[in-house]
């Protein structure tokens, strides 16, 4: 093996954007996809190597993933892309690292654990945006509030998204809103709201099944876990929709207009608007006495920092920091990781 690590799903809004990063960063990824004709495009702008190589094609991924150390992968939607990629990552003795925000996803992958220290592998989901700045957070305020059995996280800032990330937010209609209770990952039967203070006063928030349902608690152990985006007239439509509306929502012919509608927007958000873009994101951990502590996340736009920490954490494997099993990023790095990227920045609220 080399000290080598592929991008698979390079073609995309976020896989070209990474692949810009790589190039920028002088690392020498080795580009994956489906459509030659444009890995071939991308590959030439960068002077990168590439194969196509279609994940219905057993031998010719693992003939791909046998010339890496690692495989970044980025081809969603990952509840279709995850499984075949992981099997091989576990057939070849190759690190797996995505970026999907999908709970489904991430419990799929912490179900194959012991396949994982076996072969030697660590299967590390949502090594972007989502979740490590989240689950660098829930991991903060767990060192803060070690005895704590209630965890909040609440998003601020998401800008445009991607076709692949509106395309995620579409299949997960059907699925109502998802919480953990009692260390169990449960369907809300009403949609969660608060108001949350992201630093310029109280605004409204809704709970979304968002990656840290899952990621969170093995990060953590915290029982109680509930994850909230900031308020907005898409959030509050999807909240107020009955299940009969939902079911009619996830039928196929539904599904393929949404999705339609999706391809005739802008790919993602402009150079300019991810550098002018922000998040901040919230936590607060309670404990069985009441006690809280609450602290805020100041993060660069969700693409960007997608960007950085996934070539990190890609830098960190190939330099030997991998640990083989299911991992989450703060039980590998630590919750102090996401504070050394630029723009990323703890603010604790009180003692």
């Amino acid at each position: 093996m080399s000290d080598r690590f592929m991008i698979y799903g390079a073609t995309g809004y976020t896989g070209k954007l990474v692949a810009r990063t790589a190039k920028a960063q002088g690392l020498n990824p080795l580009l994956a996809g489906r459509n030659e004709a444009r890995l071939k495009s991308i590959a030439a702008q960068h002077g990168f190597e590439y194969q196509a190589i279609s994940l219905d094609e057993p031998e010719a991924l693992d003939a791909g993933l046998s010339q890496v150390d690692a495989v970044l992968h980025i081809a969603g939607p990952f509840s279709q892309t995850s499984k075949p990629m992981v099997d091989a990552c576990l057939r070849t003795g190759t690190h797996y690292l995505d970026i999907t925000g999908e709970i489904d996803v991430f419990e799929a992958c912490a179900a194959r654990d012991e396949e994982a220290k076996k072969a030697g592998v660590m299967l590390m989901s949502g090594v972007g945006f989502d979740v490590v700045p989240s689950d660098c957070l829930a991991a903060h305020m767990k060192a803060r509030l070690p005895d704590a059995t209630e965890l909040t996280l609440a998003i601020s800032g998401l800008g445009q998204m991607s076709h692949g990330t509106a395309k995620t937010g579409v299949e997960s209609i059907g699925k109502g809103t998802r919480v953990r209770r009692d260390g169990r990952i449960v369907t809300a039967r009403k949609t969660p709201r608060r108001e949350i203070d992201f630093g310029e006063g109280p605004k409204p928030a809704v709970a979304i099944g968002w990656g840290d349902v899952s990621t969170a608690w093995h990060s953590t152990h915290i029982p109680d876990i509930t994850v909230y985006f900031e308020s907005s007239p898409q959030l509050e439509q999807m909240a107020k929709m009955g299940s009969v509306a939902r079911w009619v929502m996830s039928l196929g012919p539904m599904q393929r207009a949404l999705k339609k509608r999706i391809e005739q927007l802008p790919e993602g958000p402009s150079d300019a608007e991810r550098r002018a873009g922000y998040s901040v994101i919230f936590g607060e951990a309670v404990n069985a006495e009441g006690a809280s502590v609450r602290t805020l996340l100041r993060t660069p736009e969700g693409y960007t920092l997608t960007a950085m920490t996934s070539l990190e954490i890609v830098s960190r494997v190939l330099a030997g920091e991998a640990k083989p099993g299911y991992q989450t990023p703060s039980a590998v790095f630590g919750p102090d990781f996401i504070a050394q990227f630029e723009g990323c920045s703890y603010r604790d609220l009180n003692a």
